[in-house]
């Protein structure tokens, strides 16, 4: 279980989205507010889940009540969900699907919007790169959001992730930010030389980017 950090809504002009990386034994959930500048901040992350001995009725059930939790007591203008492929795991599809459905379902009971991302768009988002590996996803997640410790576990950081992917990719404050485009396939930033024309965004992403190094 991550370390919780809570803060109260912000005002105006602050887009909240709850995210989720959704699993049966282990289930990030993350609230995170982002600026009309692509700025972030977490508000709050924890990990609800629940042993594979359990029924499944009861697994989804701890899923369910925490979500509804959380979309109580924090309010978020969105629901970023992970939306993941078919594997050769088909138990654990399954049951990333059913925890999927069950936070889906809990919003869409407070008519908040949802959105579905795949693990290369939330990667390409945080990173620049859509087959960034786990740490490169939590060090850079922990570097934007200006963090002193690092989110844990991975299932944490990756709600995080997912939370700033919607933000930043969906157009939610008129055109997305793909920091994909960001990065030139050396690794290079394709602004660095570029200060004064950048966008408030791509500023963040650069300065993120630059913490890396």
């Amino acid at each position: 279980m991550t370390n919780r950090r809570v803060h109260t809504k912000t005002t105006s002009g602050i887009l909240r989205v709850i995210a989720v990386d959704p699993g049966l034994t282990r289930c990030g959930i993350a609230v995170v507010d982002i600026a009309a500048n692509r700025s972030a901040r977490l508000v709050d992350v924890t990990v609800v889940g629940s042993p594979g001995t359990e029924s499944i009725g009861h697994r989804l059930s701890v899923i369910d009540r925490a979500m509804d939790a959380w979309l109580v007591k924090y309010q978020p203008d969105h629901l970023a969900v992970e939306r993941m492929f078919a594997q050769h795991n088909t138990p654990t599809v399954m049951g990333t699907a059913q925890a999927s459905g069950v936070a889906i379902a809990a919003a869409a009971r407070k008519d908040i919007p949802t959105a579905l991302l795949t693990p290369s768009e939330v990667k390409a988002a945080v990173t620049g790169s859509g087959s960034a590996n786990k740490q490169q996803v939590t060090a850079m997640v922990t570097r934007i959001l200006n963090l002193e410790t690092t989110p844990k576990p991975a299932d944490a950081a990756d709600a995080i992730a997912v939370a700033i992917a919607h933000a930043w990719r969906g157009g939610l404050f008129g055109r997305g930010l793909d920091t994909g485009k960001l990065t030139s396939p050396a690794k290079k930033s394709r602004f660095e030389n570029k200060p004064a024309n950048l966008t408030p965004a791509q500023k963040l992403w650069l300065a993120a980017e630059k913490r890396t190094k």
